[in-house]
């Protein structure tokens, strides 16, 4: 198993770095925020968090790649750092203290990229989740002070806590019927949204969630994190991993459950 130690340190001190600059604009009087070509909301603050990304990894790792959600995609090989700077933009510009930068490294292999380092930092919420293939999932202030993270051992829907972001997007993928029966058959639901919900999957707090669009650099830290706390994560389709366009997270032991309530009727 390689190690991936000096990635997963450096992964921290890029969102040490993002941290100090998003919070600095954060519930800024005078924050500038545009509206991109698929109508969301780009702030200056993203804008200005990628580029510091950015920046530091291409002085710590040249040969390295980099995937980027205001930039796109720089540079060749088998390793590419894959970033989100604010996921969760309508939260940030409205205040809202939900958002978190996420950093990813992915490596290539056999069935594509897969996530090797995850890192999402929630500096609003005071708190950060990272992981590294086959080294657990954490919690915590620091590398050196951190709790390891364990999905739930919930095995019955009915006794499971279901967490999503909006019902928009699962009525216009054709997919509401099943949301709704699924919200039914569960004990409890809660649009916590964005990278949130995914954390407390792997924390043990919640034991499914879905959403029905997202975009790589939304969900391959979220990735890592869960399956190394042990759940599973997936796109509705059932693919392991952050490649389907969507995405299914659970314990492992409602998963099955999970897609077949998001699937029936589609």
């Amino acid at each position: 198993m390689p190690d991936y130690h000096d990635d997963l340190r450096l992964a921290h001190v890029l969102a040490d770095a993002a941290d100090a600059q998003t919070m600095d604009r954060f519930k800024a009087l005078d924050l500038k925020v545009e509206t991109k070509p698929d109508m969301t909301p780009v702030s200056e603050a993203d804008k200005a968090a990628e580029e510091l990304i950015r920046s530091q990894l291409q002085r710590a790792r040249p040969r390295d790649a980099i995937l980027g959600e205001e930039y796109g995609i720089e540079g060749t090989g088998p390793r590419r750092w894959v970033i989100d700077p604010i996921d969760g933009t309508k939260n940030y510009v409205r205040g809202v203290p939900v958002w978190a930068t996420l950093i990813s490294l992915m490596e290539a292999g056999e069935g594509g990229y897969e996530p090797v380092v995850g890192v999402v930092s929630a500096p609003a919420l005071g708190r950060r989740w990272w992981a590294a293939k086959g080294g657990g999932a954490y919690t915590g202030r620091s590398l050196t002070s951190a709790t390891r993270l364990h999905v739930s051992k919930v095995s019955r829907l009915s006794d499971a806590s279901f967490a999503y972001s909006s019902l928009s997007g699962w009525e216009e993928g054709g997919r509401l019927d099943g949301f709704m029966d699924l919200t039914r058959a569960v004990w409890r639901t809660r649009a916590y949204g964005d990278f949130w919900p995914y954390m407390m999957v792997a924390e043990g707090a919640v034991d499914i969630c879905a959403e029905p669009e997202l975009s790589l650099w939304d969900m391959a830290a979220n990735a890592i994190v869960v399956t190394e706390a042990g759940g599973s994560f997936t796109g509705l389709d059932g693919r392991p991993g952050p490649h389907s366009g969507n995405a299914a997270a659970s314990n492992g032991l409602l998963h099955d459950e999970l897609l077949g309530y998001l699937n029936q009727r589609y």
